[in-house]
């Protein structure tokens, strides 16, 4: 791994739901994912990148709103305009969904459920390197 691990936490709105009884899309995973790959590029190389393409994605658990969801990523290698990232995401927060609860009744999960996974290739031109701009990214 190349320096630390990024962390996004998010909840997925109502607006995010794609599906009947709330269940949001997968590629709004894959957009989060995007983020963290961009924030993981910005600290390694002071760039925003672009995102070339995932060489693999799983969707491992559904995903519905009101859920609190964890989005990790780090670069796994880095070669001179490429960077090898893995992602994972964890549910950690769903609404209780029980009838004698109100709505807004919400449960924190006693372990992080993984609910996604993927590896993708960002590209950062030679030309718009920069360097680290964290410490915990040095470039070896």
């Amino acid at each position: 791994m190349v320096g630390k691990k990024v962390i996004l936490r998010v909840r997925m709105g109502s607006g995010d739901a794609h599906y009947a009884g709330e269940l949001v899309n997968g590629s709004k995973i894959l957009d989060y994912f995007g983020d963290v790959g961009t924030e993981l590029c910005i600290r390694y190389d002071g760039d925003e990148s672009l995102f070339r393409s995932y060489s693999s994605v799983e969707f491992l658990e559904p995903v519905y709103s009101g859920d609190y969801i964890e989005y990790y990523g780090w670069i796994e290698k880095a070669g001179s305009t490429s960077r090898t990232c893995k992602f994972e995401a964890y549910k950690v927060i769903e609404l209780a969904k029980d009838p004698n609860l109100d709505l807004s009744a919400a449960n924190i999960l006693a372990e992080p459920l993984l609910v996604g996974k993927a590896e993708g290739t960002l590209i950062v031109r030679k030309e718009q390197q920069r360097g680290a701009q964290d410490p915990d990214f040095k470039h070896e």
